[in-house]
């Protein structure tokens, strides 16, 4: 009886020569190790002319199913590895990123160590770490649920015009906490209090410590610090019916909605994580320190054996 072929889902950056090139590369080396490489049917038609470098991919959605991929070699940046995080959702391929961009906080090797975490995967060398996820929800004043999501870094409830802010109450666990005008509020996953919640003054979240972290834009109040609650909270946030202008929700800076006044958020954690590839196991301070070239020189402690490796 044969065995049956194992099929490994490549996701690529397709505006970027270089990340098509390294994805030509991951093909043939999945061939050669008697692998079946697999294409996202939206990749596969944005790629034009260089489909024909993957003349022996199989393409998702025709002529492979999702639940018969083994894992996925993402070839960009974060944006990429989110891109790959919807095409996998619902199934339990882990996500490899390899970085092609500039910080890839998300990635796990570099460009230049291509072959060895391809030999890796083929060698399913790797350990699969899960990352909390956040189920988004959009209800009317008639609590008439409009649109439902998912985010893996974090949802966020924007001013849809730069002239009006937005006015908000928030709320923990079916109680009003306060409520205040603003540009908008980011809800984030430890794993993007790294992203869009860091750049506006949130707190970074180790990955092992499962919480949600609100942290409201440029409001105009005195209490309106950012927020850690714990994971199985639910988080809402409610436009004011007075309130001047419409928002937008955003959730990963992928899928959006406009949100009328009344239109209430409510933010709880997924049952369904994503799952990481991983091929080290050094320090989240590593990647820290690494990825945001933080300042650590003078310092007298003492190395561990993994400080060398990658992060």
């Amino acid at each position: 009886m044969t065995a049956e072929k194992r099929r490994i889902l490549i996701v690529v950056h397709t505006g970027r020569p270089d990340s098509v090139d390294a994805a030509v590369r991951v093909h043939d080396l999945l061939v050669t190790a008697g692998a079946i490489p697999v294409m996202d049917e939206g990749q596969w038609d944005e790629l034009g002319a260089d489909r024909a470098r993957f003349a022996l991919a199989e393409v998702l959605g025709r002529e492979t199913d999702i639940h018969q991929v083994e894992l996925a070699i993402v070839l960009g940046g974060d944006g990429t590895i989110l891109r790959a995080a919807e095409v996998t959702r619902g199934s339990s391929a882990p996500i490899l990123g390899v970085n092609m961009g500039h910080v890839g906080f998300l990635a796990e090797s570099e460009r230049d160590d291509l072959d060895d975490a391809v030999h890796r995967v083929i060698a399913r060398d790797y350990r699969v770490e899960e990352r909390m996820t956040l189920d988004v929800c959009v209800t009317t004043r008639d609590d008439e649920v409009i649109f439902s999501t998912w985010a893996l870094n974090e949802a966020t409830v924007e001013k849809a015009s730069r002239e009006r802010m937005l006015e908000v109450i928030i709320e923990i666990d079916e109680r009003p906490l306060s409520s205040f005008g603003c540009d908008g509020v980011i809800i984030a996953t430890p794993t993007g209090s790294t992203a869009y919640n860091f750049s506006a003054g949130g707190p970074v979240i180790w990955p092992t410590v499962e919480a949600i972290a609100l942290v409201p834009m440029a409001a105009h109040a005195l209490f309106a610090r950012p927020l850690v609650v714990g994971p199985e909270a639910a988080v809402a946030i409610e436009l004011m019916e007075r309130t001047a202008g419409r928002g937008v929700l955003w959730c990963d800076g992928r899928r959006s909605h406009e949100l009328p006044p009344g239109a209430r958020v409510v933010v709880r954690r997924s049952p369904e994580p994503v799952r990481l590839a991983r091929l080290h196991a050094p320090a989240f301070t590593n990647r820290l320190v690494n990825k945001f070239r933080l300042p650590v020189e003078g310092w007298r402690g003492h190395p561990r054996p993994d400080e060398g490796a990658s992060a």
